[in-house]
């Protein structure tokens, strides 16, 4: 009776863990292995250059630009992406005529692929013809719009814009869920006795909402580390490097200059530093969540 039992657990656990060895783990050490040599990709591996490409990467100024932005999106992420999400969630939360309707149009950018998302925007930013510039001209006629994805000192805030339209929505929802799930009764005993609207959003809305803001804040960190296709569509990590990412610089090296070990080192470094942060947030924020 006993194996039959393991059989059957085993039985419907083999697919997904075969999947999941094959999509996630093998990759994983294949990289790893891959970043020990010099290979384009093509032909065997010969060259091994132990941690050579490791020092490479780090000693690379240009990556390290990269994860400064990586870095500079997450900062901005955490401190107005997401209390914007919460803002626009707690408005449609009450008795809002319409909320439906404003919670499904806030949401829709979300259901935008980002390839699609970093098209429409290119023609946004467009500096002759484009909305911003032709907006821009009409308050400021006869002058030249700026060209905000073609300097260095305006691309990144000009992504980040793109970034907050395309996600804030999702974040919107999960806090919406969230309030949902906050008995109405304990708001409105605090404001009976005597807490205004602010003190019963900062002593009882948002400590009771604690576990849904540590989700979001982890899934916009990872999120953050690992942004590729938005950023690649619009600006392919210029000018000169300006809104270069991890993601974008391993594409760069490992697929187009056919620098695949050099890649892998790049990969490894973000999955460690993913990983890492995953380890470290679930350990000591999300750990109670979990219990």
């Amino acid at each position: 009776m006993l194996w039959s039992r393991v059989a059957t657990i085993a039985g419907f656990l083999m697919p997904a863990a075969l999947l999941y060895i094959g999509l996630v783990l093998l990759p994983v050490i294949q990289a790893v292995y891959y970043s020990f040599f010099r290979w384009n990709g093509l032909g065997p591996l010969q060259s091994f250059i132990g941690t050579a490409n490791y020092a490479r990467v780090l000693g690379d100024k240009v990556f390290r630009g990269a994860l400064a932005h990586n870095l500079t999106i997450l900062v901005l992420s955490l401190i107005i992406q997401l209390p914007i999400a919460l803002g626009l969630a707690l408005l449609v939360r009450h008795n809002l005529r319409g909320r439906a309707v404003f919670r499904t149009i806030f949401f829709l950018p979300y259901v935008l692929s980002q390839v699609v998302t970093g098209v429409i925007w290119n023609f946004v930013y467009l500096p002759q013809g484009g909305l911003i510039s032709r907006l821009y001209q009409a308050i400021v006629p006869g002058a030249t719009p700026p060209a905000f994805l073609a300097h260095p000192n305006t691309v990144l805030a000009a992504l980040f814009v793109v970034i907050t339209w395309k996600f804030f929505g999702f974040h919107m929802m999960l806090y919406t869920a969230g309030l949902q799930n906050i008995p109405a009764e304990l708001e409105e005993a605090a404001q009976i006795d005597g807490c205004g609207r602010l003190q019963t959003l900062r002593y009882i809305t948002v400590p009771l909402l604690g576990s849904t803001v540590r989700l979001t804040i982890y899934l916009s960190v990872l999120g953050s580390l690992q942004f590729f296709d938005l950023i690649w569509i619009m600006t392919t990590g210029g000018p000169v490097n300006a809104s270069e990412t991890m993601a974008t610089y391993l594409y760069k090296f490992g697929f187009l200059r056919f620098q695949l070990g050099y890649g892998s080192a790049v990969a490894v470094i973000m999955f460690v530093l993913c990983f890492g942060f995953s380890l470290i947030y679930q350990r000591l924020v999300m750990r109670r969540d979990f219990e």
